[in-house]
């Protein structure tokens, strides 16, 4: 074989590794640059005493195994991340069902807090919304949630269908950015009492097959109980084309966030 084949071999080979190690594990969501932050520097620097540096919250009262952290995603005005401390995968991952698991979700709809100090402003709850893509749609190995401003369309779409999304899950009647969803509602002002994860496990063989879903909160007020949220659930059946995922329903830019009189907070720097 001449050296030419042979150095071309060669660079078809440093190619194949590259794509093992980096392109292949992020179509397989296994990706690990969240994990090795929240757990290579996050957690150590706060058990330190150093603060939470790089992460803007490390909350560790349960323990690193029932802790979480929030972290300033680079995408986006005002999108952040909760990263639980633990090592959890995603949406599929079996301890989210424990008894006694933190409830996760409930948590980043509290850090919605972040989001509203970036843009310098309240959010009204309508304008909030919360996403776990599924397995086959993400880029990393270890459980997020986006915490972001929700797409303007959608927002309408769900004020104008309030009425109708019930106490149990159904699909609904119009497509949210061109993807069906099926819905359920939440009364109440948190969700301190309900894990969303819990609430799709329980129905049907949606717990078989929990890779495939999407999960995405919304907040809300209904006509007829207040304050509260539509929790969405999204099939999820190929790495590839248009699919219904939750992160498809957030708006990055936040264009929702309608620009504000100067005030106090409009004046911070976060």
């Amino acid at each position: 074989m001449s050296t030419r084949s042979l150095s071309s071999l060669a660079v078809l080979a440093a190619v194949a590794i590259w794509l093992a190690a980096e392109i292949v594990p992020k179509l397989l969501g296994n990706g690990g640059a969240l994990w090795e932050i929240v757990h290579g520097e996050c957690v150590p620097h706060q058990l330190r005493g150093e603060g939470p540096a790089p992460c803007s919250l490390v909350d560790l009262q349960g323990g690193v195994e029932k802790g979480y952290a929030i972290l300033k995603d680079l995408r986006g005005r005002a999108q952040f991340l909760l990263i639980p401390t633990a090592r959890i995968t995603g949406i599929e991952s079996p301890l989210l069902l424990e008894p006694g698991v933190t409830n996760y979700v409930a948590q980043a709809w509290r850090a919605r807090t972040f989001v509203e100090e970036r843009l310098g402003h309240p959010l009204d709850r309508r304008d909030v919304s919360l996403a776990v893509n599924s397995r086959l749609r993400r880029t990393q190995g270890q459980l997020h949630i986006h915490i972001d401003c929700v797409r303007r369309d959608v927002r309408d779409t769900l004020n104008r269908l309030a009425s109708a999304i019930g106490d149990s899950w159904a699909p609904l009647s119009e497509p949210l950015n061109g993807r069906r969803f099926r819905a359920r509602r939440v009364l109440g002002d948190d969700l301190g009492t309900t894990d969303p994860f819990m609430l799709l496990a329980r129905d049907g063989d949606a717990r078989s097959a929990m890779g495939e879903h999407s999960l995405a909160v919304v907040g809300a007020d209904f006509p007829d109980g207040g304050a509260g949220f539509v929790i969405l659930d999204g099939h999820v059946t190929s790495r590839f084309g248009e699919a219904a995922n939750a992160e498809a329903l957030q708006d990055h830019a936040c264009g929702v966030a309608a620009k504000r009189a100067p005030t106090e907070m409009n004046r911070l720097e976060f």
